[in-house]
């Protein structure tokens, strides 16, 4: 059986339609300081109690509602602004459609004060489901109107239960005062809770936008605004507005979108604006952003939405994009100077251990402003490091008693020439600074092997000793610390020395001095980093930065690396087999079986095995049954040289 069609009482229509355009406090306020503004209202003060469900005022100075319009004032489709369908098509003003004072008092209790500026007293009349209670009583009153709205949807429980607590529905009002405040600059806007002498939003009458959003949004935004403004003849469309620079960002974008002084929405322009902002702003955070766009009237469709919050408009997507381009151009016009906030360098190696306060109960209360050792973190090349803690314990003085027999000692057991004679022609043992000044003094031409033993040898030389040896004399080194510095070897091997030359010859003076002097800011990720020299930001690739460091590190330490031992020596083949797995290796079933291929660089290994020592300080042990590697210096730059 069908079922049958009924009209709808007409108090059923109207709470409907109420629901539509009353959907929270918020859309009241909205609705009624339209109403002011287009009374031509220059001060507007709302008070609220409980989010706006308990109670909401607001008082205008506008030009009053006559006391013959009082009796209609609350029904649907009754307004001033508007009396063809063809107005619509040329509409200046906020409201046209007569239902915002409908809307409310279906589900709220109206009252309305008022006073024009002929009249001799003001009037007052209460208001239920869009009908007048009883007539207007005059009053005493100021010129303009007052509107009291008490118990919003007191006969809509469904929709009084869904809305948020009482401190949300009132950060939402704060919010639409805030905007059209911002927007009305010559107007005074006022919004505070009942009862509390201080309010939470205040805009005086002859402040300008910047001082609007100085006391909306605070200092902070107000000294990072752009201005923007352009006139499109074409596209009959005016732009003006402020907008945040590249100093400042925020979690979550702040949009006041304003288009023929109508407060909307448009996620299209939203996302091309941040679009722009992506290239400026860190990652995750967000532009201010106040535009107030004219636009044709005749281009404008504004009843599209009950609330009104979404508006229409012809060629959408050019203006959108004349607007991008425009506040592009003004970014990249004033991205001349970046604001950042630093750390303060760390103490240098010659701060003391005196100077780091321990933190500890009896801390008084300025200890605050102190430096603690566990806040301390090395960001600077500059800063101490820790070889300032790890100084030599315990190390003979050098020509004493000690160090002499310590020498002949090693030197007998070894049974290798004394200091007296050389034993190396092509490597000798120089400290540092007699490394610099030897390199310096070597002829340039001198390409070949230097056979000759210098004529004044340094007084005590590293012996090249057997297993058994260098134990005693790792031994008697035991007392010495990573800071000790040891002892070097002149490397005379002509293509050592051409790659040498390379290097120094491709040296860029600027980024070598950049790398020198530079602050470390943090890591973008795994692979870039982000480093602060004098006032300018770079990026670092840290993966071929590393890969260059650790090849000169390679190649100006040759023959010169530090001695680390494994406690257990590692079995090639074992490595081998375990490189062969890895994808990097590029293994094929066309190269052969894995464990072929992994014997084959035993046996290569194990005939270079005199060189790699020499050159790498890597021993390969030829006693065990299976082949071992033991690492007599273990350096990073060992790490990559495969690679190269």
């Amino acid at each position: 059986m069908a079922g049958v069609i009924r009209r709808l009482d007409e108090v059923v229509v109207n709470r409907i339609a109420a629901g539509e355009v009353i959907q929270r406090p918020a859309n009241a306020i909205k609705e009624m300081i339209e109403n002011c503004l287009d009374a031509k209202s220059t001060s507007i003060q709302v008070t609220v109690k409980e989010g706006g469900l308990k109670l909401i005022q607001i008082q205008d100075n506008g030009t009053g509602i006559r006391k013959e319009d009082l009796e209609i004032v609350c029904e649907r489709f009754t307004t001033s602004k508007l009396q063809t369908f063809a107005d619509l098509s040329a509409i200046s003003t906020y409201g046209f459609r007569g239902e915002a004072l409908a809307s409310i008092s279906h589900v709220a209790h109206v009252t309305i004060t008022t006073k024009t500026a002929d009249g001799k007293c003001a009037y007052r009349a209460s208001y239920c489901d869009g009908k007048l209670k009883a007539p207007a009583k005059p009053c005493a009153g100021n010129q303009g109107t007052q509107i009291t709205v008490e118990d919003l949807f007191y006969n809509v429980t469904t929709r009084r239960k869904a809305l948020k607590s009482p401190s949300e529905e009132y950060s939402r009002i704060v919010e639409v005062v805030s905007r059209y405040a911002i927007h009305n600059s010559g107007k005074s806007f006022t919004v505070k809770k009942q009862g509390e002498t201080m309010a939470d939003v205040r805009t005086l009458l002859n402040a300008s936008t910047v001082d609007n959003i100085r006391a909306v949004f605070g200092n902070a935004v107000s000294r990072e605004l752009i201005e923007v403004g352009c006139d499109d003849q074409k596209l009959a469309f005016n732009l003006k507005g402020f907008i945040s620079n590249a100093n400042y960002s925020v979690k979550k974008c702040i949009f006041l979108l304003f288009i023929n002084h109508r407060l909307v929405e448009s996620s299209a322009l939203k996302k091309a604006i941040e679009t722009v902002y992506a290239a400026y702003l860190p990652k995750n955070t967000h532009p201010f952003l106040y535009l107030s766009l004219e636009i044709a009237a005749h281009n404008v469709d504004v009843n599209v939405h009950p609330t009104k919050h979404e508006v229409h408009f012809l060629h959408e997507d050019s203006i959108i994009e004349s607007v991008q381009k425009h506040i592009e151009g003004k970014l990249l016009g004033s991205n001349s100077s970046r604001t950042y906030f630093t750390q303060t360098l760390l103490p240098g190696p010659s701060v003391s251990s005196s100077d780091v306060v321990k933190p500890g109960p009896s801390s008084g209360s300025g200890s605050s402003d102190k430096l603690y050792a566990h806040q301390m973190v090395r960001t600077d090349c500059r800063a101490q490091k820790l070889d300032a803690f790890l100084q030599p314990v315990g190390r003979p003085a050098p020509g004493s008693k000690a160090e002499v027999s310590d020498t002949l000692e090693s030197e007998e057991t070894s049974g290798i020439p004394t200091s007296d004679q050389p034993c190396d022609t092509d490597m000798e043992e120089m400290s540092d600074k007699e490394l610099v000044a030897a390199f310096e003094e070597e002829p340039e031409t001198d390409t070949h092997r230097d056979s000759t033993p210098p004529a004044d040898p340094p007084a005590k030389k590293r012996p090249r000793t057997s297993g058994d040896v260098e134990m005693k004399e790792t031994e008697s080194e035991s007392s010495l610390t990573a800071a000790a510095i040891p002892r070097r070897r002149v490397i005379k091997l002509s293509s050592v020395k051409e790659l040498r030359g390379c290097i120094t010859e491709q040296t860029h003076t600027g980024l070598q001095e950049m790398l020198q002097n530079h602050s470390f800011v943090g890591c973008v990720n795994p692979q870039w980093a982000l480093i602060q020299h004098q006032t300018k930001l770079y990026l670092l690739n840290t993966t071929k930065l590393s890969q260059e460091l650790f090849y000169q590190i390679l190649i100006y330490d040759f023959g010169n690396f530090g001695v680390l031992r494994l406690s257990t020596p590692a079995p090639l083949y074992d490595l081998a087999m375990l490189a062969l797995e890895s994808e990097e290796s590029g293994w094929t079933e066309e190269d052969g079986p894995r464990e072929g291929l992994a014997e084959y660089i035993v046996d290569f290994l194990k005939k270079k095995a005199e060189m790699l020592e020499d050159y790498f300080s890597m021993e390969i042990d030829q006693v065990w049954a299976q082949t071992h590697l033991s690492l007599r210096a273990f350096s990073v730059a060992v790490l990559v040289l495969t690679h190269f």
